[in-house]
């Protein structure tokens, strides 16, 4: 049976750069603990885990205007602090940048795909991987957003590394239920009524995780939702229809800032990896950044052969 890896890449940099000491350098004393990190990671992952088709979803677009347009304040905390008011970039502490481009010059030199998209951000790449293959699928990730592309049926999890790589937490439809009450179809608008200050997003005042769990577990969908809220039989409460109605016209936007896309290009062919695409540039890589030892265990995950012209 053909199966899917696919990581969510910035979940594991950031990870990695903020569990990995400063002291980790790179042989010109540049800070080199994320890439360290990340290869590490990834190498153990992708060995634990064996696929036909390993993926790293990359942020082209990690704050898409079109998003913006519908909820304004959508990642405005992570904007770079001179851009708060306006356009800008995402704020990125200072050490980890180079470290972001080497891991993707990394990937880009093994042969690797890192998929990105204009418009996209690497939870739609995730999202469109998993519904353009009807493959068996792990998403590598710590975004609960993600819980939405779980289900059981077509063998959709979520491997979520919150805890680690030690303390995996394996996400399917049981998980959900169990944990919020939810199924992987319902999560988005589970997320929808709920909010996320993390990224910005304001939800449903006053409804809450689990107000926002119960209603979409009677309801089972935004539209559903929309529905049922006048109709008295519904079961909803006056406490919990006052609410809605007071936001109802903003429903359907916070559904579909939440909701991934499916709909990006990249991510519509496949094609394993058999052999490393530039040796010498992943070699001189290994060399600049002090990852020689990491860089081989990478390409040992994959099957692929050590670099000989590097140590071991």
């Amino acid at each position: 049976m053909v199966k899917g890896l696919y990581f969510d890449s910035a979940t594991l940099y950031y990870r990695a750069f903020f569990a990995v000491p400063d002291s980790v350098r790179a042989p010109d004393g540049t800070p080199s603990g994320a890439v360290r990190g990340f290869l590490e990671m990834t190498s153990t992952l992708i060995s634990q885990f064996p696929a036909d088709h390993v993926v790293f979803a990359w942020d082209l677009d990690w704050r898409p205007q079109w998003r913006v347009d519908l909820i304004p304040s959508y990642k405005t905390h992570r904007l770079e602090p001179d851009a708060r008011l306006g356009e800008g970039e995402e704020d990125v502490p200072d050490q980890l940048s180079a470290q972001i481009d080497a891991i993707a010059a990394i990937l880009d030199a093994v042969g690797v795909p890192r998929l990105g998209e204009d418009g996209f951000e690497a939870d739609d790449i995730l999202g469109s991987l998993v519904a353009q293959h009807k493959h068996e699928a792990d998403i590598v990730t710590g975004d609960r957003d993600l819980f939405q592309l779980v289900n059981d049926e077509s063998k959709h999890r979520v491997i979520s590394i919150t805890k680690g790589i030690r303390n995996l937490v394996f996400v399917d439809d049981s998980y959900l239920l169990q944990t919020y009450g939810v199924t992987g179809s319902q999560y988005s608008a589970f997320a929808a009524l709920r909010g996320d200050s993390s990224d910005g997003l304001p939800g449903v005042r006053g409804i809450g995780e689990k107000g926002a769990a119960a209603l979409i577990a009677a309801h089972d969908s935004i539209p559903g939702l929309m529905a049922a809220v006048n109709e008295v039989s519904s079961g909803i409460s006056k406490s919990h229809r006052t609410k809605l109605l007071t936001q109802i016209d903003e429903l359907p936007n916070m559904l579909k800032v939440v909701q991934v896309r499916t709909d990006a290009r990249v991510t519509r062919k496949l094609v394993p990896v058999s052999r490393i695409k530039d040796s010498s540039s992943l070699a001189e890589l290994a060399r600049d950044w002090g990852v020689s030892r990491q860089v081989n265990a990478f390409l040992v995950a994959l099957n692929l052969p050590k670099l000989d012209s590097v140590d071991s």
